[in-house]
């Protein structure tokens, strides 16, 4: 297959996190395909059991279905459960939460658990299974973070900086554990076509560009990983937004569509 990574070097099994649909599902499809055998992880079993069957009839591979809520504490200990008997070689640490709104009126029991579910949980699976890895010496591991969240963004103000802090903390480890074989990248998308969109109240006609395809972002993170890249930002154009364009031309543009999509008058 085109562009398809080393089984050997991060493989036979790779864990997914967020897999029951997106970009995370997509990762799952896509190393399916390459042959990899795949740990689904998410909340949602129903399901992830019937992408896993899929997976299976599909491509012929071995698949595990860890029902996690990456929320609670000790949520590693289970993941340790479904994969210690398994030779894990890539970690694909996608899940996420965002909870659209003017952060001085949200709940800040909503604040806090997308700070457990995008800050915590991608530290401790890095602490866990970078440890891993690094014993091994090979594998990789995908952050998935946010084009311009470093910069900050109006109305996603608490999801943007857990993404930041994914940001830092994948470029941080590219370093780190590059010396024993591992590679780590982060992957940074902007819109991209999955149910996400609708969760934030955003169509494709709300945003200024097409949004970009799952199956595109992932295949520009697998190539990226195999070139072991310290970040990707999927697409020309966004690369191009991101370098030439002022920070807060991009915080004026969200904040437009965002208060638009949940109808935000002053």
């Amino acid at each position: 297959m085109k562009n398809s990574i080393s089984k050997e070097k991060f493989g036979p099994w790779a864990l997914v996190t967020g897999a029951s649909s997106g970009i995370g599902e997509e990762f799952a499809n896509q190393l399916a395909a390459q042959g990899f055998n795949i740990v689904l992880v998410a909340r949602r079993e129903q399901q992830l059991s019937s992408i896993a069957s899929e997976l299976e009839e599909k491509y012929h591979i071995e698949t595990k279905v860890a029902s996690i809520d990456l929320s609670e504490d000790g949520f590693i200990s289970k993941v340790a459960l479904v994969t210690d008997t398994l030779d894990i070689g890539l970690v694909i640490s996608n899940a996420g939460i965002a909870f659209p709104g003017e952060l001085i009126r949200m709940d800040i029991n909503d604040l806090k658990k997308g700070v457990r579910i995008n800050v915590l949980a991608h530290l401790e699976l890095a602490r866990y299974f970078g440890g891993k890895l690094a014993s091994r010496g090979k594998g990789g591991i995908i952050f998935l973070s946010a084009m311009g969240s470093v910069n900050g963004v109006p109305f996603l103000s608490n999801a943007a900086a857990t993404k930041a802090y994914v940001y830092s903390l994948a470029l941080g480890l590219h370093t780190e554990l590059k010396r024993y074989g591992v590679n780590v990248t982060v992957l940074s998308p902007g819109v991209v076509d999955t149910p996400g969109m609708a969760d934030l109240g955003l169509t494709a006609a709300d945003v200024p560009m097409k949004p970009m395809s799952a199956k595109q972002c992932v295949t520009e993170a697998l190539v990226g990983l195999k070139q072991n890249k310290a970040e990707v930002i999927p697409g020309m154009m966004n690369r191009l937004i991101n370098a030439l364009a002022p920070a807060s031309v991009g915080r004026n543009m969200m904040a437009k569509m965002l208060t638009k999509s949940m109808g935000i008058t002053r």
